[in-house]
């Protein structure tokens, strides 16, 4: 990932990092560390995107787990905390 000082940011304004993001994502240094992630709105988006799609992925494989029956239900905590350590003891 590109990276840029911050201190150039303030130096140059805005073209910094419009020269700097051409190249890729970008992170902004502060005090030698990166504090800030800079993305177009392409990525941006993309990021989005994909992260709705892994919800979704995530939720139709519970619902998949359901409807296969491989799903426990616990009638408190303790009781699948129980069989939480009784799986470890196998």
């Amino acid at each position: 990932m590109n990276t840029i000082p911050a201190q150039e940011i303030k130096r140059r304004g805005i073209a910094a990092v419009d020269d700097a993001i051409a190249k890729g994502d970008l992170h902004i240094i502060r005090n030698n560390q990166p504090q800030y992630v800079v993305l177009s709105e392409d990525r941006y988006q993309a990021l989005l995107e994909a992260q709705d799609e892994a919800y979704l992925a995530r939720v139709r494989t519970s619902l998949e787990d359901l409807r296969a029956g491989r799903v426990h239900r616990f009638s408190s905590a303790e009781a699948l905390l129980q069989a939480l350590d009784a799986e470890d003891d196998r």
